[in-house]
């Protein structure tokens, strides 16, 4: 993954420190080249100035390992990259307003390929027209000229319904794709995809965009992105009712407001346990299903003690789904008799528990919802729950 913000922050020192341009830290390896380079604004044909600069190795046969050598420009927009070793490159050039990689990747489609060279090799083709492909030689310097095309960016402003700006709102921003499927943008991960957060006027702007149709939702910061809450575009907390809009490449996209309501909101909570003799269950994975097509609403782990917690739901029905519910082998000492008191070890095998689904209207609030889980036989698989729809 790119680097950019330890990259801007380290070549800003190094230009108040006037060293910029000094190479005496490096030993050139006489096995390795260099590449030397220029990057330019495509809109306004000046220079890129502190742009992050990401030479990608062409994916070889065989075992292969992803890697990357980066740099950044100076205020004349030109970089320089020592001791890259030789070898087929791909370029690419990223700096704030402009396009980015990382808001560019259909990421749905990497998780088809089952080796990194086959992602790597993904990657590139999605994003063959905005990279300048390079050859570098042992104890050679390869010169290129790239450019930076500007993004686009979508402002809007998130507020309660009782006028008052959200502050500190996350956001979820998907596009549609070619297959009109939707896609999150951003690169997957445990935290928010999308980094920006609605300012103390409730204002927020998404940028580095490339041009596409675009849905948004502002989540309340609370957990992370499978466990907060959302209101999208159009002031739905469904993204299949949230409205859309087109943006092109470059344009500045406004009006993207959202309010979310402060009534009708209400808190599903309880336990998950083993039916058998109700000791709590860590770890399963609870869901909130909408009841009509089975979409996501809400994602939360049972914590130690078995306990779950939805916050901020609103009115309807929903399918509450508990999978996953595991222990992993054990292992405790217990005294033997028969041996003059000697400790033995006693093994307690890993046990899987079979999921389970309750179909649960809201109304209110729900407390205290029990699910009990029976415990499956060892020499019976677990079979997986009915998929939730994307």
């Amino acid at each position: 993954m790119l680097r950019c913000h330890w990259l801007l922050l380290s070549s800003l020192l190094c230009f108040l420190s006037n060293e910029c341009g000094s190479t005496s830290a490096i030993k050139p390896d006489p096995t390795k080249g260099t590449v030397t380079g220029i990057v330019h604004c495509a809109d306004t044909g000046k220079p890129a100035r502190f742009a992050e600069v990401t030479l990608v190795a062409e994916p070889e046969e065989g075992d292969y390992t992803p890697h990357d050598e980066n740099g950044v420009t100076g205020l004349d927009g030109r970089f320089k990259i020592m001791n890259v070793a030789p070898g087929h490159y791909y370029a690419v050039a990223e700096l704030e307003g402009y396009l980015s990689i990382e808001r560019g990747y259909d990421y749905t489609r990497l998780g088809g390929h089952a080796s990194d060279r086959e992602q790597t090799l993904d990657m590139i083709d999605q994003w063959k027209d905005h990279l300048a492909e390079i050859m570098v030689e042992a104890h050679g310097t390869a010169d290129l000229s790239m450019q930076v095309e500007r993004g686009a960016e979508i402002h809007g402003t998130v507020t309660y319904d009782d006028g008052n700006p959200a502050i500190g709102m996350h956001f979820l921003l998907f596009r549609k794709t070619e297959k009109n499927n939707w896609i999150n943008v951003g690169a997957p991960s445990d935290n928010w995809s999308i980094s920006a957060v609605s300012d103390g006027h409730g204002h927020f702007n998404l940028s580095n965009l490339p041009a596409g149709e675009y849905t948004v939702c502002a989540s309340m910061p609370v957990g992370n992105p499978n466990e907060a809450p959302r209101v999208c575009l159009g002031n739905t907390f469904r993204k299949r009712d949230a409205k859309t809009f087109n943006v092109q490449a470059g344009e500045i996209a406004a009006g993207a407001d959202i309010e979310i309501p402060l009534s009708g909101l209400h808190t599903v909570t309880g336990t998950v346990s083993a039916l058998a003799d109700s000791h709590a269950l860590k770890d399963a994975t609870v869901r909130l299903l909408y009841g009509d097509d089975r979409e996501i609403a809400r994602e939360v782990k049972s914590l130690d003690d078995g306990s779950y917690s939805f916050a901020y739901v609103p009115e309807g029905t929903y399918i509450l789904q508990v999978s996953g519910a595991r222990e992993a082998e054990q292992k405790a000492s217990e005294t033997d008799s028969s041996n003059s008191g000697g400790a033995a070890s006693k093994t307690s095998a890993a046990r899987s528990y079979a999921d389970k689904e309750l179909s649960i209207p809201v109304q209110g609030d729900v407390d205290d919802l029990k699910v009990q889980l029976v415990l499956i036989p060892p020499d019976k698989p677990a079979e997986p729950p009915p998929a939730p729809a994307p």
